[in-house]
């Protein structure tokens, strides 16, 4: 019989998929996953738990598995959770760029970390409850080869998160929910009778309780700089460039506007900013540390469908390579909107998640 580790966050998706695999006769094990919080330096909590992992979420998690009849265990990943995760995000912002930190967290700690646990622990696969799908396949060679689908639920599609893992990675992970719509998802934990139906939607950043700029203010001193138009000429003043982002308009707190945040200048400290949105419309970009599911490059130029965040619709492409920089360009059939670098741009064919890169 094979064994299980499902990662069990107190939602509806997780719980869901624990008790799919339970139906299904698996071996199956539990596992809530404890995140860092902010604290104060005294030990206290500043605003709130981690949305991932608060003590309610904990105790649903533990009656859901009581109910399943499985062993239920907490992992305390705190400590690696701030030095990968909230380090990387702090890291990113002191260096002008807008990180995505689910994507680096499914990487490093939900299909790195507890993969380990998992393994060591003489399972066969961990499970989660994402909306995506996996499909094992052969290529020319006869080799196993995993892709790496779209959720059946097309709203609730979490493939875009997931383009970082690899093959060792996917082999060894199950998506149980990945063929349902979420309605269907919600209708069985009411067959099932699994408290959580009331459990808070996640939100895409767990650790952060408010506003990203609340968030930074806490780590990240202010440091004050010019702001200008593209021509140079000189507008106001800036808090820091960490606390804006491509694309912005409120706060910059300039009058006479609206203006857009256009871009930024480190060496110098300037935020650079224009009146007029037209400016912040881009045909092309440059994406370095691409991934491949597959684990081998396609050829190319290739023709795909690309993600620039994950709420945006899909947008045809170009996808060619830069040799000499090792580096990836993307030309798209129409100028996209604050093309943003720190984020992740993702290729698509079909369904099939091809892989990703971050805008450079």
């Amino acid at each position: 019989m094979k064994k299980i580790i499902c990662a069990m966050s107190g939602g509806v998706d997780s719980s869901v998929a624990a008790a799919l695999l339970k139906r299904a006769g698996f071996d199956m094990i539990g596992v809530f996953m404890k995140f860092w919080s902010p604290t104060t330096s005294g030990g206290g909590l500043v605003g709130g738990w981690n949305h991932c992992c608060s003590p309610e979420a904990e105790v649903r998690a533990r009656k859901v598995a009581k109910i399943l009849k499985i062993p239920f265990y907490v992992f305390n990943f705190e400590k690696e959770f701030k030095k990968r995760i909230v380090d990387y995000f702090l890291d990113g912002y002191k260096k002008g760029i807008t990180p995505n930190p689910c994507v680096v967290c499914n990487k490093e700690i939900k299909f790195g970390l507890l993969l380990e646990k998992a393994l060591a622990l003489d399972a066969d696969y961990v499970a989660t409850g994402h909306y995506a799908r996996k499909k094992e396949t052969r290529d020319k060679r006869q080799e196993t080869r995993y892709k790496l689908l779209r959720a059946k639920d097309k709203d609730k599609d979490q493939s875009y998160f997931l383009w970082m893992l690899n093959q060792k990675q996917l082999k060894r992970i199950l998506f149980p929910i990945g063929d349902l719509t979420r309605t269907e998802v919600e209708n069985l934990a009411k067959k099932f009778k699994l408290p959580v139906l009331e459990a808070k939607k996640s939100v895409e950043i767990c650790f952060i309780q408010t506003t990203i700029n609340d968030f930074l203010k806490k780590y990240l001193k202010e440091k004050s700089g010019k702001v200008v138009d593209s021509q140079g000429k000189f507008l106001g003043e800036h808090r820091g460039l960490w606390f804006y982002t491509i694309g912005q308009r409120k706060g910059i707190g300039l009058s006479g506007g609206p203006y857009f945040v256009l871009d930024k200048d480190l060496k110098k400290n300037l935020l650079i900013v224009t009146g007029n949105e037209r400016d912040l419309y881009k045909k092309e970009l440059v994406a370095k540390n691409v991934n491949w599911i597959l684990g081998k490059e396609l050829r190319l130029p290739l023709k795909i469908k690309a993600k620039i965040r994950y709420r945006t619709k899909f947008i045809t492409a170009i996808l060619s390579k830069n040799l000499k920089s090792r580096t990836y360009n993307l030309k798209f059939v129409k100028p996209q909107r604050a093309i943003t670098p720190g984020q992740s741009v993702v290729f698509y064919q079909g369904n099939e998640l091809l892989g990703g890169g971050i805008i450079s």
